[in-house]
């Protein structure tokens, strides 16, 4: 295994330490070498919002559409495809509802 290495920072131009176990950890994972320190690293993360979805994320953008079932504007968490009906939750979930039992108790196989 290679040895640390001493890197420079991108961002704040501060050399930092490349360690033997970070290498190997980057190496298994495919991930290039970093050019930024690791606080850099976290912060320019934090400015991008991103991290992974945990509790504390930014809430997903929605995309604005007219309900198929009622008419009124609403917000999904997916991009439609326009060759399906678009619901809001409400009708959606009276829909989900009403077709409770109508696969004859077969899952679809869908998840």
């Amino acid at each position: 295994m290679a040895g640390d290495i001493q890197l420079t920072c991108s961002d704040c131009g501060q050399d930092f330490t490349f360690t033997a176990a970070d290498q190997a950890f980057f190496q298994e994972r495919g991930y290039s070498t970093p050019k930024r320190c690791k606080p850099c690293r976290m912060a320019k993360k934090n400015d991008q919002g991103g991290g992974g979805g945990g509790y504390r994320s930014a809430p997903a953008q929605g995309t604005p559409v007219i309900c198929s079932g009622c008419g009124q504007p609403t917000t999904v968490p997916f991009e439609p495809r326009g060759d399906r009906p678009v619901f809001c939750r409400d009708c959606y979930q009276s829909r989900k509802g009403s077709s409770a039992g109508a696969g004859g108790g077969r899952s679809r196989g869908r998840y």
